[in-house]
C-alpha cells in the first residue's frame, strides 16, 4: 500500500532564474562603473598634457558642436526614435572608454615603433595613417557591437546603426577636440600667439567649423554594416558577421586616408576635403533620408491590417506615415491637452511605428519567438494611450490632407457631356475599369488583412485562436473606434 505524500514535501522545478552575472542590474553597473572610472583616467590624461587652462579653454571650444550633431542624429531618428538611455551610452563610451583606448594603445603603438626604427618622424607619421586609425575605429565600434547584442529590439535596420555609430563618434570627437585645442592654446602660451593668427584659431577653424563631421562618418561606415546586418535573416550568419566587419574596415580605410591627406603636399588636406570627404558626407546622408522615407512607408503599408481589426482609425496609418502630420498631432495635442497629452501623442507614434515595424519582420520571419507578446504590448499600449492621440491624429489628417480637386463649372463645358444637355451624364465606368477601392474581391483572393471582420462582427476573443503574422486579435470593448 502506497504511503500518502508529505504536505510538507514542496515540488522541485528546475532553475528559470539567471545568474547574477546575466542580471540587467548587474551588467548596467558594471557598464557604469567602467565608464566611470575611464573619464576619470581621460580627464587626469588630457588635463596632464594641456593644462589646467589650456583643459579649460579646450573644453568650452570642443562643446560648441556637439549638441548641433546630437540633435541632426536624433532628427534622422524620429521616425522610431530609440530610447536616449543608449544615445547617452554611446556618447560616454565614446568620450570616455574609446578616447582612453585611443590614447594609451596610440602612445604605446608609436613609442614601439619609435623605437624600433629609430625614427620619430616616421613613426609618428605611421601611426597616424595606420595605427591611429585600426585603434580608434576598433574601439569606437565595440559600443555599436554591444548596443547590438544587448540592445537587440531597439537596434533594427540602417537608420539606428547611423545614429548609434554617430554619437558614439561625436563623444570621441568632443574628447579629442579637448585634447587639440587645449594642447594648441598652451603652444600660443609659449610663443605669444593670439587671434586669427594663433594656432588655436586655426586649429579650431579646421576641426570644429570645416570637419566636425569626420569622425562620425568614418563609424557611420560601421553602423551602416550593423544595420545592414540586422536587416538580414537569421539563418544567414556568415553574412551577418561579415558586413559588420566590411563596414568597419571601410571606416578604417576613410580614416586612414584622412589622417594621411597632410603627406599629400600643402594642399592635400583641401584636396582630399572637397574631393572625398565632402562627397562622401552627401551620399551618407542622401542614404539615410531615403533610408528614413521607407521606414514612412513601411507605416503606412503595415499598420491598415490593425484599422480592419479596429485597433486603429482609418485615417491614422496615413497620419503616422508621415512627419509633418506627426508634427501637427502633438503640436495639436500641446495646444488643447498641455505637455502631458503631447507626450502621450509621441509615445503612441513611437509605440505605433515600432508595432509596423514587428509587423514587417514577422512577415518576413525574423521577428522571433515573443512576436505575439511583443505584438500585445504595444497594442495594449496603443490603447491606454487613444484618447489623447485619436483627435490630435484625425485633425493631423484633415489638416495635412492634400485639396480635393472642385468640379468644374457648368459653363467650362458649354455643349454638356459628352454631345450637348441631353448627353445624360459622363457614361458609367466599365467594370474592367472600377477603381480598387470599389471593387469587392472573391474571399479566396482577397489579402489577409480584408479577411478580418469588424469588430462588431468578431466573436469573444476566447474563441478566436491567434495566428501570427496572420491578422491581429480584435481590441476590447464592444466599439474600439469609440474612446
Amino acid at each position: 500500500m502506497a504511503s500518502p505524500p508529505c504536505p510538507t514535501r514542496q515540488p522541485t522545478f528546475p532553475r528559470t532564474h539567471p545568474h547574477w552575472w546575466q542580471r540587467s542590474w548587474v551588467r548596467y553597473g558594471a557598464l557604469i562603473t567602467l565608464l566611470a572610472l575611464s573619464g576619470l583616467v581621460i580627464l587626469a590624461l588630457v588635463r596632464e598634457q594641456t593644462g589646467t587652462r589650456g583643459f579649460l579653454v579646450g573644453l568650452g571650444l570642443a562643446v560648441l558642436p556637439v549638441p548641433l550633431l546630437v540633435a541632426a542624429f536624433r532628427w534622422l531618428d524620429r521616425v522610431d526614435p530609440g530610447p536616449w538611455r543608449n544615445l547617452l551610452f554611446c556618447f560616454s563610451w565614446g568620450a570616455c572608454a574609446a578616447a582612453l583606448i585611443a590614447i594609451v594603445a596610440n602612445s604605446f603603438a608609436t613609442r614601439w615603433i619609435a623605437t624600433a626604427t629609430a625614427d620619430p618622424a616616421s613613426a609618428d607619421t605611421l601611426g597616424a595613417t595606420v595605427i591611429a586609425p585600426v585603434v580608434e575605429e576598433s574601439a569606437k565600434a565595440a559600443a555599436v557591437l554591444l548596443v547590438f547584442l544587448f540592445r537587440r529590439r531597439d537596434f533594427t535596420g540602417i537608420v539606428d546603426g547611423v545614429v548609434i555609430a554617430g554619437v558614439t563618434a561625436t563623444g570621441f570627437a568632443f574628447t579629442e577636440n579637448i585634447l587639440y585645442l587645449g594642447t594648441a592654446f598652451g603652444t600660443d602660451q609659449l610663443t605669444g600667439g593670439s587671434g586669427i593668427a594663433s594656432v588655436t584659431a586655426a586649429t579650431f577653424f579646421v576641426r570644429v567649423v570645416m570637419s566636425p563631421f569626420a569622425h562620425p562618418l568614418f563609424t557611420v561606415l560601421t553602423g551602416i554594416g550593423f544595420g545592414i546586418a540586422a536587416l538580414s535573416a537569421g539563418r544567414h550568419r556568415l553574412r551577418r558577421a561579415l558586413l559588420p566587419l566590411s563596414g568597419l574596415l571601410l571606416a578604417m580605410g576613410v580614416h586612414a586616408l584622412w589622417n594621411g591627406s597632410a603627406a599629400f603636399g600643402a594642399y592635400g588636406f583641401y584636396a582630399v576635403y572637397a574631393a572625398f570627404m565632402v562627397p562622401a558626407f552627401g551620399l551618407l546622408t542622401w542614404l539615410v533620408i531615403w533610408t528614413r522615407q521607407r521606414e514612412l512607408g513601411t507605416v503606412r503599408a503595415e499598420l491598415p491590417a490593425y484599422v480592419l481589426a479596429g485597433w486603429l482609425t482609418p485615417v491614422e496609418p496615413q497620419a503616422l506615415g508621415s512627419m509633418r502630420a506627426r508634427r501637427v498631432a502633438r503640436r495639436h495635442a500641446r495646444l488643447h491637452g498641455g505637455k502631458e497629452a503631447a507626450r502621450a501623442v509621441a509615445q503612441y507614434e513611437a509605440y505605433a511605428t515600432s508595432l509596423a515595424f514587428l509587423r514587417q519582420r514577422g512577415r518576413r520571419g525574423r521577428a522571433g519567438a515573443d512576436y505575439a507578446v511583443r505584438e500585445r504590448e504595444m497594442l495594449d499600449a496603443l490603447w491606454h494611450r487613444r484618447g489623447a492621440a485619436r483627435p490630435a491624429l484625425d485633425h493631423a489628417a484633415r489638416s495635412t490632407a492634400p485639396p480635393v480637386p472642385r468640379p468644374a463649372p457648368p459653363w467650362a463645358h458649354p455643349y454638356g457631356w459628352p454631345y450637348g444637355p441631353y448627353g445624360g451624364g459622363p457614361p458609367a465606368p466599365h467594370p474592367a475599369q472600377t477603381p480598387y477601392a470599389t471593387q469587392t474581391p472573391h474571399p479566396a483572393q482577397a489579402p489577409y488583412a480584408t479577411q478580418m471582420p469588424y469588430p462588431s462582427q468578431t466573436p469573444h476573443p476566447a474563441q478566436v485562436p491567434y495566428v501570427p503574422y496572420a491578422h491581429p486579435y480584435a481590441p476590447p470593448g464592444p466599439h474600439p473606434h469609440r474612446p
